[in-house]
């Protein structure tokens, strides 16, 4: 069972910046893809970034390709998203996930973990 807890989330005016970051507590964390969704009320899930295990491999939604940058650090079983250039639409409860199977999916469902979830926030 890995345990996820995610941090980074707030308030930030449009144009602006926020990181948000992962704990595993999974000492294999780097046999996971990881990915970050966001969830807005009344809203399925939505995709937004994932990163294989070697980190070399990332692969983003068309909505915040160039603007979030996803990356990890096995060693501090940590999954990070940096996003910048933020948009009223970014607003939302952002979950990070882990996918046992390293598939590259872009699908909620082939995840087999997930956070408990942090709210960005951004403002007109």
């Amino acid at each position: 069972q890995v345990q996820l807890v995610e941090s980074g989330g707030g308030l930030v005016q449009a144009g602006g910046s926020l990181r948000l970051s992962c704990a595993a507590s999974e000492h294999t964390f780097n046999n996971y893809a990881m990915g970050w969704f966001r969830q807005t009320a009344g809203k399925e899930r939505e995709f937004v970034a994932g990163i294989r295990w070697s980190g070399i491999s990332t692969y983003y939604a068309d909505s915040v390709k160039g603007r979030f940058t996803i990356g990890r650090d096995n060693a501090e079983n940590t999954v990070y998203l940096q996003m910048n250039s933020l948009k009223p639409e970014d607003t939302a409860v952002y979950y990070c996930a882990a996918d046992r199977s390293q598939s590259g999916s872009r699908m909620s469902d082939d995840y087999d973990y997930w956070g408990q979830g942090t709210q960005v926030t951004v403002s007109s």
